[in-house]
């Protein structure tokens, strides 16, 4: 699909503003959402788009945000916190869950709420872009509240794919393994992530999986399958 008009949330750093920059690169118009507001005029400056602050776990500011891209062909639904405590579950405090759920979880649903109507009403192709994390596709003994949510936003986006089955609006799923965000200071350039994610939205595609982890993820839903044990996952080779 050709996108012409794209919202990116969490687009101050990270991901999201790899997104921007290749979609921006691309002649694409764009509004860009994040929490943080400096960092985000930085980054709307330099790519000469609209800045829109906002809580993406708050319905009301996602619902705003819509409002201001009445035209957007492309939705990205990728902003997202680690959280502080990252050991097993019961190792995370009561307010880590909380957050890190409204934020990961909930700024998705948000974005969909606020979104998908206005998509649908329009009528013409667009796509929405989900990011959640390869820890959303296998299981680690700890990851805290952050593996479990991205677990739970890799089923909204199931779901909403299923439920937009027939229309024309499609969904893609960015499931990245490290990358070099200010989450981590390891891991992949997020301009290969941003690269990879935007030729999936072209081409159609549901899951972006990262080189190496398809068996792992096979091996975990034919575990499930089976009523085995779970085990450590690990990469191809």
């Amino acid at each position: 699909m050709e996108i012409t008009n794209a919202v990116v949330t969490g687009a101050a750093g990270g991901i999201g503003r790899a997104l921007a920059t290749r979609l921006r690169s691309a002649g694409a118009r764009l509004v860009l959402a994040d929490v943080d507001v400096t960092a985000l005029a930085g980054v709307a400056a330099e790519l000469a788009a609209e800045a829109v602050g906002t809580d993406v776990s708050d319905q009301k500011a996602m619902d705003a945000l819509a409002a201001a891209a009445p035209d957007a062909d492309l939705v990205c639904l990728n902003a997202g916190i680690v959280g502080r405590d990252l050991g097993s579950p019961w190792e995370v405090s009561p307010e880590d869950w909380e957050r890190v759920f409204a934020v990961n979880v909930g700024g998705v649903v948000n974005g969909l709420r606020a979104f998908v109507p206005r998509l649908l009403e329009r009528g013409r192709p667009a796509h929405i872009l989900i990011t959640a994390s390869l820890a959303g596709l296998v299981t680690f003994p700890a990851g805290g509240a952050y593996a479990a949510s991205k677990h739970a936003v890799v089923a909204v986006a199931e779901q909403a794919a299923l439920a937009l089955a027939g229309t024309p609006v499609g969904v893609t799923l960015l499931c990245p393994a490290l990358v070099r965000t200010g989450m981590s200071a390891e891991g992949e350039d997020p301009a290969v992530v941003a690269e990879a994610a935007l030729a999936a939205v072209r081409e159609g595609t549901f899951a972006v999986v990262p080189d190496g982890w398809d068996l792992a993820v096979a091996e975990r839903g034919r575990l499930l399958a089976e009523g085995a044990r779970p085990v450590l996952p690990a990469p191809r080779g």
